[in-house]
């Protein structure tokens, strides 16, 4: 078993503005992104290569937005609970820079 690309708590996911969950689970392993619920059931999967991740320029916060399998979701990675790293980068530049990683790292079979 593989460890995780990236790997994030307690974030809230929003679909179409309705939250799905305050304290989700932002999963990037073996070439797939999984949004999970804070009891790890699963809200949607995809292959990194088919998902569309972005920073929205109309918020100042640690958000980041998604669409996975046509969903879009607005996700808020960072919380009082999670400050920035040393380097100054929040989790939601870290969450986009671990999609553009595994997206050039060759499919796992």
């Amino acid at each position: 078993m593989t460890n995780a690309d990236f790997n994030a708590r307690g974030v809230r996911i929003e679909r179409f503005l309705r939250s799905v969950t305050q304290a989700g689970q932002v999963l990037i392993k073996n070439g797939r992104l999984e949004l999970l619920t804070s009891n790890g059931r699963e809200i949607d999967s995809a292959p990194v290569q088919s998902v569309h991740a972005s920073k929205p320029w109309f918020t100042d916060g640690d958000q980041a937005l998604a669409t996975v399998n046509g969903t879009r979701y607005r996700l808020t990675l960072g919380g009082p609970d999670q400050p920035a790293k040393a380097s100054g980068r929040g989790t939601a530049t870290r969450f986009l820079d671990a999609i553009r990683a595994a997206r050039s790292r060759p499919a796992q079979g």
